[in-house]
């Protein structure tokens, strides 16, 4: 009995070791799709999901010099390179995920995206070409449709989609170019003629750094079934 006793007491002082969170670096453009998908995620693995948004040269940036991420969500394929490079993820566990669009968002009524040349439109909000997606799209759709020199000086520059979104819908600017999946449920929203810009090919990739490598691998598939492709594409992705 003595010894019995002895043994539950070792045992009741043995606690499981709590399962460590995933953890995701994603770009801005994800903020309403993930989180969305992270709560069926959890309800389906009780697995906690903790995300960080951000751009994705941003979020790269940071894996490279040792964040602790179990998957990165770029917006970008060549930042997930990046990481690759750096030894931050697994080159073997990169894949597409999805196509983004570009869309004007602001207070109605927007103007088409020919006319953000006139005047009336004295600030534009893009995200920094620099290190985000969306950004670099939104640059080169202005070039290309000739725009560029007209507005060039009422740019504004934000540090993601998200963030220019924030802009516009506070007044600071007339106008922003932004993701589409955050704003895909408004209405009045104007999509950007994709052939102005390279196509916006979004890319995540494994890492090695995460406390939950099992439960990054979880929650990258979980994002390749059917119907988190579904909430991919109703939220303002293609494939």
């Amino acid at each position: 009995m003595r010894w019995l006793m002895l043994s539950l007491v070792v045992l009741s002082g043995c606690k499981a070791k709590p399962v460590a969170p995933v953890k995701v670096a994603a770009a801005s453009d994800l903020t309403e799709v993930f989180a969305e998908l992270g709560q069926r995620f959890e309800a389906e693995t009780k697995t906690r999901v903790v995300f960080s948004f951000g751009s994705s040269g941003l979020l790269a940036k940071q894996l490279s010099e040792g964040a602790p991420f179990d998957v990165f969500a770029s917006a970008s394929v060549a930042f997930v390179n990046d990481t690759v490079k750096a030894g931050a993820c697994d080159g073997a566990t990169v894949q597409h995920y999805a196509r983004g669009r570009l869309a004007l968002a602001g207070h109605a009524p927007l103007p088409a995206f020919t006319a953000l040349a006139d005047e009336a439109n004295k600030r534009i909000a893009i995200a920094n070409p620099e290190h985000a997606p969306y950004g670099r799209a939104a640059k080169e759709a202005l070039q290309k449709a000739g725009l560029w020199d007209a507005v060039a000086s009422r740019i504004v520059y934000a540090e993601n989609v998200r963030q220019a979104l924030q802009l516009a819908d506070t007044g600071n600017v007339e106008v922003a170019l932004v993701a589409w999946s955050n704003v895909v449920h408004r209405e009045g929203v104007v999509l950007v003629d994709d052939a102005l810009h390279a196509p916006i090919e979004q890319s995540l990739v494994r890492c090695q750094r995460g406390e939950n490598a099992e439960g990054g691998k979880q929650f990258v598939e979980f994002l390749a079934r059917p119907e988190s492709r579904a909430v991919l594409l109703k939220s303002g992705f293609s494939e």
